[in-house]
């Protein structure tokens, strides 16, 4: 048997029919006795709906599908070299992407018979974000192959203000180590004292510049790590509303149970009732019968008394 077409097939599927049309396949290649075959489609795991939907997108949008995978090794080697500018302009393709291919998503799962909830949309973001901030997770999604939503990106990592600022070169040149007035006139006789005054200026100059650039530095590194931080508080906040959506849909579910089971309950009652009723009406029609009954008897009784009675002619 070949796995990789069987697996292929298999989370093409529906998640509803996937584990029947697994167990087929075991099956048929435990008859067979192909016992490797059997124990590797065996260990292919049913995809979550949210998973089964993202799959969905990277099978049937190939080329958006690159194009996302793309953004996500931006982003992750920009996160590793620390490139706040590479950062800031993925980060933007990143949330549009992924709202957009969402809801993408979303509409292939309804076309192919299986609409989402806003639980499961909100799932699926999630799963884009992991496939952007993990290899992994980017290759078995590339393959149409996830199988679980995995848990909730924040931001690939915190970028501290002095990492960011450590990690980008800096442009100004070193000034030399300052030199005194003496030490200048020892070593350049011939120089005027007016001069002096003019390379101090520039060297404070320089100073200023390098002061400015690491300043402008550290505010970069600062608003990129506010931006990491929202980004994980956002990302956690819809970590909640997904859980809260699921505990609710829980409890909807147990409340239409119960509805049910109270609807039943009722109906049985009801019935129970009418079948009270009518064996009640049953119970005093027979009485009325078995009276009626006795009645006719007693009279056929006297009546043959009576004719005993009676002489023989």
């Amino acid at each position: 048997m070949d796995v990789e077409r069987v697996a292929e097939e298999l989370y093409g599927l529906k998640p509803a029919e996937f584990v029947p049309a697994r167990d087929r396949y075991v099956a048929e290649a435990r008859e067979a006795k192909d016992t490797a075959a059997a124990k590797a489609v065996a260990a292919l795991r049913r995809p979550a709906l949210a998973a089964w939907a993202a799959n969905l997108l990277a099978r049937q949008k190939r080329q958006e599908a690159e194009q996302f995978l793309a953004v996500g090794e931006t982003l992750r080697e920009a996160h590793r070299t620390l490139d706040g500018e590479q950062l800031r302009t993925a980060s933007r393709q990143r949330n549009q992407l992924v709202t957009s291919l969402a809801r993408t998503a979303a509409d292939l799962a309804k076309e192919a018979g299986q609409p989402v909830s806003d639980t499961v949309l909100h799932e699926i973001e999630q799963t884009l974000h992991g496939v952007l901030a993990d290899q992994d997770v980017a290759e078995d999604w590339s393959r149409g192959r996830l199988v679980k939503v995995p848990e909730v990106a924040v931001g690939f990592g915190a970028v501290t203000p002095e990492a960011a600022a450590l990690a980008r070169p800096s442009t100004a040149e070193p000034s030399p180590p300052a030199s005194s007035p003496e030490e200048k006139r020892k070593s350049d006789p011939g120089k005027k004292p007016g001069k002096e005054s003019g390379v101090k200026s520039g060297r404070d100059e320089d100073a200023r510049r390098r002061r400015d650039l690491e300043r402008a530095r550290t505010a970069a590194g600062e608003a990129e790590a506010e931006a990491v931080r929202r980004e994980r508080e956002l990302a956690e906040a819809r970590d909640a509303r997904r859980v809260a959506g699921q505990e609710a849909e829980a409890t909807a579910e147990r409340v239409r149970g119960l509805e049910h089971e109270l609807r039943e309950t009722r109906q049985a009652k009801q019935e129970a009732g009418t079948a009270a009723t009518k064996a009640a009406k049953a119970v005093t029609v027979a009485e009325r019968a078995a009276r009626q009954a006795r009645r006719t008897a007693e009279q056929a009784a006297r009546a043959l008394r009576d004719m005993e009675r009676q002489p023989e002619p």
